[in-house]
């Protein structure tokens, strides 16, 4: 796959007199901030990824960005880009870093690349996805070299800076989507047995008892702005899985990108030079949609509940702006651990089923058939080769500590750290160095469902635990001081 062949960056300087990292660390620097975006748009005819079968992209509906801040405290830079993907293998994370790194000094473990989970976009998985290494495509490769473009932008930006941290509430867009049901009424999954939560049940049934777990409503943001003037960037994230409704074929950000352009609308002077750039990360939202099962909503046209999101979530975020405390300083730290898991262990049973599964199936299906597409995913996961590498990190700046996850992670976990973590103000961002599957806590392993299926679900069951053990260690190493 070769990428479209233009290079617009929203923020153009000469890259060859970019300078590296310690050219900025003068004794008694002031805080600073730059933002800028880099466009990951894929040809048309690219394989559009998020359902069980991928089909051709027909139109580009929104561009998809790599969109990235770097924060430089004097002493230490910090960057974030966040991507317009489904997700990305942990080589592509490795290489986009390594380009960072030379190019600008900044070591890999001071980066943050993150993807937002829209299903309307190529992939960046490559085909190896149960394997902690693999060569990248060609359009693997483009990705990671405009994030680096990207972040090289931003620093060539770099700018006196006030920060803030905020949050606001948007409880009314985040829905549970495991639901308990009445006794008998769970269809069987692709393995032929019965879960005791479905996901995605049938909206208004009167077959609905509750869902199995929490939503969490809070959008946390860390905002940048010229001292006393204009806003330079925010980056936020909010536990909301995409939200979908897009037009037949369609490249889109989903509602991710339309909130960062809404938000941008909303800031005075939001286009000059250099603009503006909101970063939309997706918070822990393995578990949660935007459909209300209770009172499903009427149909709309491509876009209409997108819009509908992006634009609320906008107007919270941007309403929040007035009550926040700036700062003129925060010291910026990282700390980054490969954690060692266990693959998930396919067991002699399943792996017979899968194989006689297999053998029974006759050519390409035109619709997803679930059983023989688990089928082949069980018996390559049965092939995975021990250790997975799983990238965790963690971000201090100032009093606001924020944990990343590697998988699609449940709510709770989310909520967890929140409320474990030593720092002031902490959250989480998912799907950031790699895609590892869902990330079920060990009690819904026992509930069952989509999540935690073998081919949905990667890592051993009991990974969220020890993620968050290690997350919460990371966090303690730097926290300024206790709560």
């Amino acid at each position: 796959m070769i990428p479209r062949a233009f290079l617009h960056l929203t923020a153009a300087f000469v890259l060859s007199v970019l300078p590296l990292v310690h050219a900025a660390e003068a004794p008694g620097a002031k805080f600073r901030a730059g933002a800028a975006t880099s466009n990951i748009t894929p040809n048309l005819g690219s394989p559009i990824v998020g359902g069980f079968l991928p089909f051709p992209a027909l139109h580009v509906h929104d561009e998809l960005h790599a969109r990235c801040l770097v924060l430089d405290d004097g002493k230490t830079m910090l960057a974030f880009v966040v991507c317009d993907l489904l997700g990305m293998h942990r080589s592509v994370s490795i290489e986009a870093r390594k380009l960072i790194q030379e190019a600008t000094g900044i070591p890999p473990e001071r980066v943050m690349i993150s993807c937002t989970h829209t299903h309307s976009a190529a992939s960046a998985l490559g085909e190896m996805r149960y394997t902690s290494e693999q060569p990248l495509d060609d359009y693997q490769r483009f990705v990671a070299r405009r994030i680096a473009d990207g972040v090289r932008c931003a620093i060539g930006v770099l700018r006196p800076a006030e920060i803030a941290f905020g949050t606001a509430e948007a409880p009314e867009h985040v829905f549970n989507r495991r639901w308990f049901m009445r006794e008998g009424t769970v269809p069987p999954n692709p393995f032929g047995k019965v879960d005791r939560v479905k996901m995605n049940p049938p909206a208004g049934s009167a077959n609905l008892l509750e869902p199995a777990g929490p939503t969490d409503p809070t959008i946390s943001f860390v905002a940048l702005r010229e001292p006393g003037g204009r806003m330079i960037s925010i980056f936020s994230a909010y536990s909301l899985h995409y939200v979908g409704g897009v037009g037949n074929g369609h490249i889109s950000a989903d509602y991710y990108g339309m909130y960062c352009e809404e938000l941008k609308k909303l800031q005075h002077a939001g286009d000059n030079d250099p603009p503006f750039v909101a970063l939309m990360a997706n918070g822990t939202s393995g578990d949660i949609n935007n459909i209300n099962f209770r009172q499903p909503r009427p149909n709309q046209p491509p876009y209409g509940q997108m819009h509908h999101v992006a634009e609320d979530v906008a107007k919270k975020v941007n309403a929040a702006l007035v009550s926040v405390a700036w700062k003129d300083h925060a010291d910026l730290a990282a700390s980054y651990r490969e954690l060692h898991l266990l693959w998930r262990k396919i067991g002699p049973e399943l792996l017979s089923w899968a194989k006689e599964k297999q053998a029974g199936a006759t050519g390409s299906p035109m619709k997803a058939d679930l059983p023989v597409i688990y089928a082949g995913r069980v018996e390559r996961l049965s092939r995975a080769t021990n250790p997975a590498l799983v990238p965790l990190q963690m971000f201090r700046i100032g009093d606001i500590g924020i944990g990343t996850s590697p998988c699609e992670t449940f709510a709770e976990m989310g909520l967890e750290f929140k409320k474990r973590s030593p720092f002031a103000h902490s959250f989480m961002v998912e799907l950031n160095h790699a895609y590892m599957g869902y990330l079920p806590t060990p009690r819904h392993f026992e509930l069952g469902g989509y999540e935690t299926w073998a081919g949905t679900n990667y890592l051993e069951p009991q990974a969220a635990v020890k993620m968050l053990g290690t997350l919460l260690e990371m966090a303690a190493g730097l926290a300024p001081e206790a709560k």
